[in-house]
């Protein structure tokens, strides 16, 4: 009997597909810091059409993409920005604004759909005429967000964010990384989900299946200076078409592939017996799955016990499987669909986590 193991902690597990590989040896490359890479040129190109923006730049993270971002817009002492209090930029990005860019940073308490109170949103706005006062630049937002799990923005919250920021001059920037899942759920293209962004970081390395690659989009001048604020973090890279394929390759593929994964998420909610032990605890939009554990369970033992096998799960399930989860808080199981997981893969996991499932319901 073949082992299985099912990775589900997070979709930057994916590895390149045998097409992806024939891509990448295939592309035709140049030193890029020159701006003479031609396969990179092409996926700006292909990327600043796709979101309806002026202008692009391939950059080796997301994290590195909403740094660049922030570095740029806050192009003088004393900003400030505002960004949700469970935003990836709050919680998953070592503070790098304030520890590198000496860019002060408010937080505000985001919803469980990840948009934020907008009364609140406009309070926190600094009065910069005030000398004793920063200067709100920059307001964050993430689309899908990932610690809500992977909940789609309402268009009418943007909007409604576009407005206040005009009033005050205020950028905003998306954390865009899994944009494209959020494009698959709402029906609405990226290019109809960005338009009131003034910058956008989309990741290709997470559900797209990329090995590597982000990109920084917005207008041409800020695109110019942010490729400076690249070379000063590390980021200017000289052949590097061959990611740039990789990154080509996946978003040719990305309707198909993020459908599938969505499809997955729904299975796999859906199959999971909730109780005592477990809840489901956001609504499954997207590729994210978050399972909610009974007070006494510690949830370092529960992820452990769903990546072991013994000889009595073995006999009873007539599979040997092993599923990699990951944690979203103490408390909560966090699961994310990928390329590399098949329907198949999904009904696997369902048999595992129910057994365990079954397993813990004996010691609450």
């Amino acid at each position: 009997m073949q082992e299985k193991l099912i990775e589900l902690r997070s979709d930057t597990f994916t590895k390149p597909t045998p097409e992806m590989l024939q891509e990448m040896i295939k592309a035709e490359v140049g030193d890029s810091v020159y701006n003479e890479d031609p396969t990179v040129i092409k996926l700006e190109q292909a990327v600043s059409d796709l979101f309806g923006k002026e202008a692009a730049l391939f950059v080796p993270s997301g994290t590195m993409a909403n740094l660049a971002a922030m570095m740029t817009h806050c192009n003088e002492r004393g900003c400030d920005i505002i960004v949700g209090d469970n935003s990836h930029f709050n919680l998953w990005e070592q503070g790098n604004v304030s520890q590198i860019a000496g860019i002060y940073c408010k937080q505000i308490t985001n919803n469980q759909d990840g948009t934020f109170d907008l009364e609140k949103f406009e309070h926190l706005i600094s009065d910069h005429t005030d000398c004793h006062c920063s200067r709100t630049k920059v307001v964050c937002i993430e689309n899908t967000h990932n610690q809500c799990g992977g909940r789609v923005l309402p268009m009418s919250f943007i909007q409604n964010l576009r407005e206040i920021c005009n009033r005050n001059d205020i950028m905003i920037h998306l954390d865009g990384a899994r944009i494209m899942n959020a494009s698959i759920a709402s029906g609405l293209s990226v290019k109809e989900l960005c338009q009131h962004c003034d910058s956008i970081n989309f990741c290709l390395s997470k559900g797209l299946g990329a090995p590597i690659g982000s990109v920084l989009i917005g207008k041409k001048d800020f695109i110019a200076r942010a490729k400076r604020v690249r070379k000063a973090l590390g980021g200017a890279m000289r052949q590097v078409g061959l990611l740039a394929a990789a990154c080509l390759h996946a978003l040719q593929k990305a309707n198909e592939n993020l459908t599938k994964d969505h499809a997955n998420a729904i299975k796999l909610a859906s199959g999971i017996s909730t109780g005592s032990v477990v809840q489901l605890d956001n609504k499954v939009e997207t590729n994210i799955v978050h399972l909610k554990l009974h007070p006494n369970i510690k949830i370092a033992d529960f992820i452990q016990r769903l990546a072991q096998f013994d000889d009595d799960e073995v006999n009873e399930l007539r599979t040997i499987t092993r599923v990699n989860a990951g944690e979203c808080d103490y408390k909560t199981i966090r699961m994310l669909t990928n390329l590399n997981v098949s329907a198949e893969d999904i009904d696997l996991a369902i048999k595992k986590i129910n057994y365990v499932i079954q397993k813990f319901q004996q010691s609450i």
